[in-house]
């Protein structure tokens, strides 16, 4: 599988969504964060959002959906046309019923967990998934500090699906740029979703093969 860019478009401008992923070609996906107001004190877009997204751009959709009941509102945004969609832990109230609903669909199910929720409680559902997208900044907003209490969070985890020889994907998102892609990446991570470090860089398909580089050698190490 090997290391995987996410540019979020959380971090693009939102009046140019299909040039804007467009300026990232290189990438393996677009990372879309779904925001309510609820979950998290902001709000961004929904799934007519996603469905326009999808028609406008032949790379995979990777929705992350920062909203109350997720329960209900997952399946649709397959349907929208995302690749993935992750709930998250904090939210959702039958994760294994959701994770399979989106399966059942034809997407990738991800679960996700804010920084202050440990992995450990949630051992016995990891074969019922394909990612775990651990936050290293609290959910909510672009451009945060990466939190690096975060990082031995992200070393168990890849230690439990070694532990269960589960071929599951960790995503890592928040704060990631050319300064914290290592130190997540030798910690167990493959799938690193950035914003500010892509769309703010004078050329941000540069910069996904940069951080895309830093992540593979430090993950050979």
């Amino acid at each position: 599988m090997g290391i995987q860019i996410a540019p979020s478009i959380l971090s693009a401008d939102f009046a140019r969504l299909a040039d804007e992923a467009e300026a990232v070609s290189n990438a393996d996906w677009l990372h879309v964060d779904v925001m309510d107001n609820h979950f998290v004190p902001n709000l961004t877009l929904g799934m007519p959002v996603v469905e326009s997204l999808a028609k406008s751009t032949g790379k995979p959709l990777d929705c992350h959906l920062m909203i109350e009941d997720p329960d209900r509102w997952a399946p649709g945004y397959v349907e929208a046309g995302a690749s993935s969609v992750t709930f998250h832990a904090e939210a959702c109230r039958a994760p294994i019923r959701t994770a399979r609903e989106i399966r059942a669909k034809g997407a990738r199910a991800a679960m996700a967990l804010k920084p202050a929720t440990p992995i450990e409680p949630y051992e016995d559902l990891l074969s019922e998934l394909d990612m775990i997208l651990i936050m290293t900044v609290e959910p909510g907003f672009g451009g945060q500090k990466f939190l690096d209490v975060c990082v031995p969070k992200i070393r168990r985890t890849r230690e439990l699906l070694d532990k269960h020889g589960l071929d599951l994907w960790i995503e890592i998102d928040g704060g990631i740029s050319v300064e914290t892609i290592e130190r997540c990446a030798e910690a167990g991570a493959d799938v690193f979703v950035a914003g500010s470090a892509v769309y703010a860089a004078d050329d941000p398909n540069a910069m996904v093969e940069e951080l895309r580089g830093l992540a593979e050698q430090a993950s050979a190490r």
